[in-house]
Parts: structure tokens; C-alpha cells; sequence
């Protein structure tokens, strides 16, 4: 009788305890090199972000796990790229010694890009193309770090205007390095925009040190907690030096663009 009373208790105890540990966060985690646990597969959302985009001719739209931005890709500031009747039209002012204006002219686009709510790293990582890898938070595009295939900006860092931008033959106006203007305006720190595959662009800055191309992997990111992201994100950052935006490609897998 006292063994079968010990074996309904010890079953008993068997049971509570499977279910204590069932109805706990049942989520998979892993320990980080410090012993702390995190969790093993990060699910990113960018939704929160999406207030911040604003400019001219800029709009977005949520479909299920997916953003379509449509942008004019009008710059909401001063530049020797606007026609001269244009309000917005201002002579060079900048600071590079050497600077010549290109021949183009600033003028109304209609790109569209189509990329995921949740980015993730991509298995097959893809190269960026030339033309636009991604937006910023005004509507402006972003450009890889070539001039032309295989070709450096060396020479064509002369054209930019005095917000570190310019137009192309068709005035496709967009930012190949720092958008001056947005750092002015929201900080060296600040998020400046996403490129096509969901994953966020900050500023030279973090935690108040410059960032160089030594702290971040191949892909010109890393992962960290940022002021929109306090569980942390992989993103990428902006650098004073070749690749400036981006590395050797997309870190996760980029959504469809068309220009």
C-alpha cells in the first residue's frame, strides 16, 4: 500500500511539473558567449519604423508582411541640381575645392519598391546593381558605391552637391554616401532609411563613437540594439570610407524595385 501510494505521488509530481514547464515561453534559446540566453531564431518587424519615412511625392503602403514605397524621389532640400525657377534651386555652397556640376537635372521619378516587414538573412546572399538599393526616410534613393560597373567614385564624389547628392543622366537624383542632410537634421546617429531587403541604415555613429568599416562584416552591418530596436537588429551603417552604404551585397534577400 505505501509503495503504491509513493508511486501515485511521485507520478503526480512528474505531471505537475511537465506541465509548469509547458505553459512557460516556450520559445527555443541559445546561449551567447557571455552565458546569457537569447533567443536562437530573431524575428525582426520594421512596421515601427515606418512613421519616420516623409518627403516629397513619398508614399507607402502595408500588405500583409510587405511595404510598397512609391517615391517621386525629390530631394526636400536645397541643390545647384534644381532648375533655377525652382524655390528649392541654390548655387553650390559646399566644401570640396574641386566640385564641377554634372549636366543633369533633378526631376520627378517614379520608383517603387516591394520588401518584407521581417527581414531575415538571406542563405544566398545577391550583389547590389547599379541604380537603387534602397530609400531613405525622405523619399531620396540610395546608390551602391560605384560610378559605373566596377568603377569608383572617385571622380564622381566631385559632383556632389552640398548635401553629398546629385541627379543621374535621367534625374534620378539619389545619395551614394552620407545624406548630409538627414544627419543635420535627425543626427549622426539617427536611422536614415532601409535598403531593398527590410533591413535599416543608421548613421556613422553609435553609442556616441564613429563607426568605421572595421565594425561592421562584409555586407557593411552588424547586429546591436539602435533606439528604434531595443531588442536589437541587424542593420547597416553609413561610413565616411569605400563602401560608404554597403558592402559585397544584400544581407538578407531584397523585395522587387522598379524604375
Amino acid at each position: 500500500m505505501k509503495n503504491l501510494k509513493r508511486i501515485l505521488i511521485i507520478s503526480l509530481l512528474t505531471t505537475i511539473i511537465f506541465f509548469a514547464c509547458s505553459n512557460g515561453d516556450d520559445s527555443t534559446t541559445i546561449a551567447n558567449e557571455d552565458g546569457n540566453e537569447q533567443p536562437a531564431d530573431t524575428d525582426y518587424d520594421i512596421s515601427a519604423i515606418l512613421s519616420k519615412f516623409e518627403g516629397t511625392g513619398l508614399s507607402y503602403e502595408v500588405n500583409g508582411n510587405t511595404v510598397t514605397f512609391t517615391t517621386q524621389d525629390l530631394p526636400n532640400h536645397t541643390s545647384p541640381y534644381w532648375p533655377t525657377n525652382n524655390p528649392l534651386y541654390e548655387a553650390y555652397n559646399g566644401t570640396n575645392p574641386n566640385w564641377n556640376i554634372n549636366p543633369n537635372t533633378i526631376s520627378a521619378q517614379n520608383i517603387v519598391f516591394t520588401m518584407t516587414l521581417n527581414p531575415a538573412e538571406a542563405a544566398n546572399k545577391q550583389v547590389t546593381g547599379l541604380g537603387p538599393i534602397g530609400i531613405s526616410r525622405n523619399g531620396v534613393v540610395f546608390f551602391n558605391q560605384y560610378a559605373g560597373p566596377d568603377q569608383p567614385l572617385t571622380n564622381e564624389i566631385d559632383s556632389f552637391d552640398q548635401w553629398l547628392g546629385h541627379p543621374q543622366r535621367t534625374g534620378q537624383y539619389h545619395y551614394h554616401i552620407e545624406p548630409t542632410y538627414l544627419t543635420q537634421q535627425f543626427g549622426e546617429d539617427a536611422f536614415l532609411g532601409l535598403l531593398a531587403d527590410g533591413f535599416p541604415v543608421y548613421g556613422p555613429l553609435e553609442n556616441g563613437e564613429v563607426i568605421t568599416n572595421e565594425d561592421l562584416d562584409a555586407y557593411h552591418g552588424h547586429t546591436s540594439v539602435t533606439a528604434d530596436f531595443p531588442e536589437g537588429i541587424y542593420h547597416y551603417h553609413i561610413t565616411s570610407e569605400d563602401p560608404y552604404i554597403n558592402g559585397n551585397g544584400y544581407f538578407g534577400t531584397p523585395g522587387n524595385i522598379t524604375n
